[in-house]
C-alpha cells in the first residue's frame, strides 16, 4: 500500500472515532457547534473513502483508452470534497443562527468539553501526518485532505472555546455565534479547494515561477536559437510540458536529440518529487507564424 493510500485509511479511522463520540454528545447536549462538528466528521469518512478510491485510480498506469492516465481524478476529488465541505459549512451556519434565535441551552457541558479536547488531540496528530505525506508525495488528494482536517482542527478549537465560555459565563447564545464563525471559515477554505481543483481540470499552467525556470533551462542551451509553443499543465502528480525548440538547419538530428535530452533532464530536476511528461518538438528553423 502506497503512503498516500495509508494516509486516507488513517484519516478514515480517525474520522470514525470522532463521529461516534461527537454524535453521541452532540445529540445529548443540543450544542450547534458540537453537533455540526459531528456531522462534519461523518462527511470526513465519506470524503476519505472517496479519496482512497481516487488515489487508487489516479495511480493506475496509462491505458489504451486513457493515454495520459487518470491523474485528473485527484482534481475532481478536490472539487467534490470542497463542495461537501461547503454544504457542511452552510448547515453549521443555519444551526448557529437557529440556536441564537431560539435561545437553545446547551446540556452536558462537561462531557462536551472532554469530547472536544479528545477531538483536538486526535485531529492535531492526523493533520501533522497528512501534511508530512502531502509534502513527501505532492499528492493533491492528500493535500486537500490535510486542508480539510486543518479546518476541522480550527473549528474544534473554536467549539471548545465556546463551550468554555458557556461553562464560566452561562452565555448559551455564544454557541450559535461560534457556530456561525466556524461556518464562514469553513466555506472560505472550501472555496480555495474547489478553485484549485477546477483550475487543474481546466489545464491551468504550472506556477509562474516554475514556467520561468523551464524557460531558463531551454535558453541556457547554446545550440538552441529560439523556442515557442511552450505549454504546461499538471494532472495528478504529473507535470506536462510541451515545447517547440528551434535549432539551425545544419545541426544533426543526433545532436539536436542530445540537447533535448539535456533539457528534459534539467526540467525534471526542478521538482524531483513530481513525475514529468515532457514532449519536445525539434525545429530546424523558426516556423512560428509572424504577423506582417
Amino acid at each position: 500500500m502506497t503512503l498516500q493510500k495509508k494516509a486516507t485509511v488513517v484519516a478514515s479511522i480517525v474520522a470514525t472515532i470522532l463521529v461516534i463520540i461527537k454524535l453521541i454528545v452532540g445529540i445529548l447536549s443540543g450544542s450547534a457547534a458540537v453537533l455540526a462538528s459531528a456531522i462534519d466528521s461523518i462527511l470526513d469518512i465519506a470524503v476519505s473513502m472517496f479519496n482512497y478510491f481516487a488515489i487508487s485510480k489516479a495511480e493506475k498506469a496509462p491505458t489504451e483508452k486513457f493515454n495520459y492516465g487518470l491523474g485528473k481524478i485527484e482534481a475532481l476529488a478536490a472539487v467534490i470534497e470542497g463542495t461537501i465541505i461547503t454544504i457542511s459549512g452552510l448547515f453549521i451556519l443555519y444551526k448557529g443562527i437557529h440556536n441564537i434565535i431560539t435561545k437553545e441551552k446547551i446540556a452536558y457541558l462537561d462531557a462536551s468539553i472532554v469530547v472536544m479536547i479528545i477531538s483536538i488531540v486526535l485531529t492535531g496528530f492526523l493533520v501533522t501526518f497528512l501534511n508530512y505525506v502531502a509534502k513527501k508525495t505532492n499528492n493533491m488528494v492528500v493535500k486537500s485532505d490535510a486542508l480539510h482536517y486543518k479546518t476541522d482542527l480550527f473549528s474544534n478549537a473554536a467549539v471548545l472555546l465556546s463551550l468554555a465560555v458557556i461553562y464560566f459565563t452561562n452565555w448559551h447564545w455564544i454557541d450559535g455565534v461560534f457556530g456561525i464563525a466556524i461556518a464562514i471559515y469553513i466555506i472560505k477554505e472550501a472555496y480555495e479547494l474547489i478553485k484549485e481543483g477546477t483550475l487543474m481540470l481546466l489545464d491551468v499552467s504550472l506556477e509562474d515561477e516554475t514556467v520561468e525556470k523551464i524557460k531558463k533551462v531551454i535558453t541556457s542551451q547554446p545550440e538552441v536559437t529560439n523556442y515557442h509553443y511552450l505549454k504546461t499543465r499538471r494532472s495528478g502528480d504529473t507535470n506536462f510540458v510541451d515545447v517547440h525548440v528551434v535549432f539551425t538547419p545544419e545541426i544533426s538530428l543526433l545532436d539536436a536529440h542530445a540537447v533535448s535530452d539535456r533539457i528534459e533532464d534539467a526540467i525534471k530536476k526542478l521538482d524531483p518529487n513530481s513525475k514529468w511528461h515532457i514532449t519536445i518538438h525539434l525545429d530546424p528553423y523558426d516556423d512560428l507564424p509572424h504577423e506582417d
